[in-house]
């Protein structure tokens, strides 16, 4: 069967989980794919090891590497992943996931379904606990909060297909001549709410972003920064948010969710103190109302002229909707 999808899993001092990821690739239900490992800066000696073990080559396992020597964070690294991938269609899959053998021909299948499906996002379980759900499939409302509702949920609740905002990527498929005519994944993000950013931006160009459950990986979760909140993640998030903000949202959608904003922005800000990160989270927003100003701010922002009143209208009422997702589930 000839599948084909290029595989990128970018990587940073992955040694504790870089070679069972590939491993579980090994024992897929297809074999014409190709692995493109991105390394981006590790100092452990990660991808010197797999390369002993997988060399480049190809025939198969199709593996190549590539390697930055500056850390550039996700977003530079998977484009850079984009860039040298050979397939029509391009799954990243995180460094601290192992697939199950069905993954790859699963996300294939069910991108090809409809030609106007963009991203297909796979269930990602807990390592710690496959019962439990890690991730599947992301949202954003209109309070400016992106949230994943099935985080630590039965994962035999999440055993059908829908529709979702965005897909997560950390194990998704997406459209490589979408990707490219969308610009990629913006690295001025460089790690955070770039998925989002990417699946807003598919849905305001009239794509739809779906999850299916028969693509299934186990997840171990913040295994290169640590932790589910720290300093440096509440800071990056606080300010990528407001850069996402800035870049998916027509000004009239802006001015009418403000008050959600704002109140969104102080429940987070309240939240974060509690936990002693609040100075972290405000000179986030500082830096993301900073980013927002310029020529280059400017040229990453949605051409809203080029996008239908009407969809604006529906994704509008989709953010609406979201929030009471949000605390319905």
């Amino acid at each position: 069967m000839n599948i084909k999808v290029s595989v990128v899993i970018p990587n940073y001092n992955g040694m504790a989980y870089l070679e069972k990821c590939v491993d579980s690739l090994m024992r897929q239900t297809v074999r014409a794919f190709e692995i493109i490992i991105v390394d981006d800066a590790s100092n452990d000696g990660s991808v010197t090891a797999l390369q002993k073990k997988y060399p480049s080559g190809d025939t198969w396992p199709q593996i190549r590497y590539s390697r930055c020597y500056k850390n550039r964070g996700f977003c530079a690294t998977v484009n850079d992943g984009i860039e040298l991938s050979r397939g029509e269609y391009v799954i990243l899959l995180n460094n601290d996931t192992e697939a199950e053998p069905g993954f790859v021909e699963a996300l294939w299948r069910e991108i090809r379904k409809k030609e106007n499906i963009f991203s297909v996002a796979a269930a990602m379980l807990s390592m710690q606990d496959p019962t439990v759900m890690d991730d599947a499939g992301d949202y954003y409302c209109a309070l400016g909060w992106a949230f994943a509702p099935a985080k630590d949920k039965a994962a035999c609740n999440y055993d059908k297909r829908y529709r979702i905002f965005s897909a997560c990527g950390g194990a998704a498929i997406y459209r490589r001549d979408l990707l490219k005519s969308l610009g990629e994944f913006d690295p001025r993000h460089f790690a955070y709410l770039e998925d989002v950013d990417m699946g807003w931006r598919a849905k305001l160009a009239g794509y739809e972003n779906r999850y299916t459950p028969k693509a299934v990986v186990k997840h171990a979760g913040s295994a290169t920064t640590g932790s589910r909140h720290n300093p440096f993640k509440v800071k990056i998030t606080a300010r990528n948010n407001i850069y996402l903000i800035y870049k998916n949202m027509p000004a009239w959608q802006i001015l009418l969710n403000l008050p959600l904003l704002l109140a969104g922005h102080l429940i987070k800000l309240l939240f974060f103190t509690k936990k002693g990160m609040g100075k972290d989270y405000l000179a986030g927003l500082k830096e993301g109302f900073t980013m927002c100003q310029g020529i280059t701010a400017q040229q990453h922002r949605v051409r809203f002229d080029k996008v239908p009143f009407g969809r604006q209208l529906r994704i509008e009422a989709e953010l609406l909707w979201n929030i009471i997702r949000r605390f319905s589930t």
